[in-house]
């Protein structure tokens, strides 16, 4: 055979047309996860482009993608409002996001640790049960949890509806899927471990914090800032608990921005929810290796 003609002979072998195949098909996945990425951009783009636009241009139909003339006073105008204090809404989101995140992240990983690591009687019975629970909406619970919570005010002499409590309490008495989540995890990290250290005369506790959480920082990562995010735009809980201006968050100061305005002033409002967001995406671009390492590694075995 010809040298002219082996690249003709190799093209036309089954292991040619496996990689031709395989290149149209890696193509085709890439253009439909960006067709995808496109979609979910469309939302936040309208959003960010509306914010810096004018009053009347925010209004014009068809809607303007590229705003002109740029109004980059939006963002100051919003925050010297004087109906509205964005930074100590800020301060009060922060105040119950950290405490939920260090409530839900420990007694969640514990939770998780006992179920994984101890035998008892029930165990799974009890795992079953946990499960369930995430089928349960807040809305169907949530009369209950503020009748519980004004029982607690009434007997204990300690204010509960009124004040961030019951946003951030409840937290520390675990999550069933960050349990489910970081259950799954722990299952990946070998038991030899723990038997080598109970030898050496640890405690479960001390094999809790010095070998299954330092193993677990990814998954201990993701289970953090799930719960940030769910706290930081949770509109619900604070809906039903919080009454006075000064306690709002971000999400309920939202809503009674636009409300004493009338009319929707949308490149107000869209300058307030950018600011909302921009937050939690700056979390998330510092915190991307650990979250994908953790959600790459986490539920490998059931």
């Amino acid at each position: 055979m010809s040298n002219a003609a082996q690249p003709l002979a190799v093209a036309q072998s089954p292991y040619g047309s496996y990689r031709a195949k395989k290149a149209i098909g890696r193509i085709m996945v890439h253009v439909l996860l960006i067709a995808i990425c496109s979609c979910a951009i469309v939302p936040f783009a309208w959003m960010v482009g509306t914010s810096l636009k004018t009053a009347d241009a925010a209004n014009v139909t068809p809607p303007q993608w590229i705003p002109h003339p740029i109004q980059w006073h939006n963002y100051i105008d919003v925050l010297r409002t004087g109906t509205t204090n964005f930074l100590l809404w800020t301060r009060n989101t922060l105040i119950i996001c950290l405490l939920g995140v260090c409530g839900t992240t420990i007694s969640s990983a514990l939770v998780a640790y006992g179920f994984c690591k101890i035998e008892f009687r029930g165990r799974g019975v009890l795992f079953a049960i946990m499960l369930s629970t995430m089928m349960v909406p807040f809305p169907v619970t949530m009369v209950s949890l503020f009748s519980i919570f004004r029982w607690l005010g009434d007997h204990s002499g300690m204010q509960w509806i009124g004040t961030f409590k019951p946003l951030w309490v409840p937290m520390w008495f675990g999550s069933a899927f960050n349990i489910f989540l970081l259950r799954q995890f722990f299952i990946t990290i070998p038991t030899d471990l723990s038997e080598a250290a109970r030898i050496d005369g640890c405690s479960e506790l001390g094999i809790f914090f010095r070998i299954i959480v330092p193993l677990s920082r990814p998954a201990l990562s993701v289970v953090a800032l799930f719960a940030f995010m769910g706290l930081w735009n949770d509109f619900l809980g604070p809906l039903l608990y919080l009454h006075r201006p000064e306690q709002f968050t971000l999400a309920l100061g939202l809503q009674n921005f636009q409300q004493q305005h009338g009319g929707t002033p949308w490149h107000l409002l869209m300058a307030a929810s950018t600011l909302v967001i921009l937050p939690v995406l700056l979390l998330f671009f510092l915190a991307q290796k650990t979250f994908i390492e953790g959600i790459a590694t986490t539920g490998l075995k059931g």
